[in-house]
């Protein structure tokens, strides 16, 4: 566990420190997208008066958890030693933890694919609404943990000033409560955005899965970087099918 008298503010006089914040913001924001979607499809099973709290709640509990691994970096370096051998692959702690996340994604997605598309909130009274907010917020916090595990990681490998990972780990939070916000609205407005998100959530799940048990072959492929860049095409093409029913629905309104 960190000590404060480790802590060194004089790491802020300098500009390198300032370019380690930004970079480290940065990288928690960008690898927080897949994030912010699991969040907008999760709070919008509550009901609406309850959905931004659930949000804010779950975030701000997340961030909480994310500076403790942060305070902990003696056992963050201890996640990436073998643990037992699953086959030919040895898998660590941080791989036990993101099968568990992938498998839950997995989980997850799939059954709000199918509900989504058969439509079975409408055909059985819509129960929209019907989950609680606890449930939410612990689910919300546990999937950040998944999420954000890797991004810690990274964050210990790229400085060994604790102010500032702890400082990039409070702004990224802070600028994801305000995202949350915008992209769960319009998330659940948009029917056929909700499913593009919760198709995203599922290969995450599978890379998550494959990250837990070869994380060699994901990185050796750099296969989180084609999802990403095909996610990033598909919600172009998505924006630009949405802009053009707006412009039919203007048309025919005339």
């Amino acid at each position: 566990m960190i000590s404060f008298d480790q802590l060194d503010l004089s790491v802020f006089l300098t500009a390198h420190g300032w370019v380690q914040l930004l970079t480290l913001t940065l990288l928690e924001i960008v690898l927080g997208i897949d994030n912010i979607i699991i969040i907008s499809i999760l709070s919008g099973e509550l009901p609406t008066n309850q959905q931004r709290k659930g949000r804010r709640l779950g975030l701000g509990l997340a961030m909480i958890t994310r500076v403790l691994l942060l305070l902990t970096i003696t056992w963050i370096s201890r996640l990436v030693v073998p643990m037992f051998n699953l086959g030919s692959f040895p898998i660590t702690g941080r791989g036990l933890v993101l099968i568990l996340g992938g498998v839950y994604l997995l989980w997850k997605s799939a059954s709000e694919i199918r509900q989504t598309i058969e439509l079975t909130d409408q055909q059985e009274g819509n129960k929209k609404g019907s989950a609680s907010l606890g449930m939410v917020v612990i689910q919300i916090i546990l999937i950040d943990i998944v999420f954000s595990l890797d991004s810690v990681i990274t964050a210990v490998g790229m400085s060994n000033e604790i102010l500032i990972m702890v400082l990039a780990v409070i702004v990224a939070v802070l600028i994801m409560l305000v995202a949350s916000d915008l992209i769960s609205d319009f998330v659940n407005k948009q029917p056929t955005v909700k499913v593009l998100a919760l198709v995203f959530l599922f290969i995450v799940g599978l890379v998550l899965l494959l990250d837990g048990v070869a994380p060699a072959i994901v990185h050796d492929y750099n296969i989180k970087n084609y999802v990403y860049a095909a996610m990033f095409f598909s919600v172009g093409v998505e924006i630009l099918n949405l802009r053009m029913r707006k412009n039919q629905r203007r048309l025919d309104g005339e």
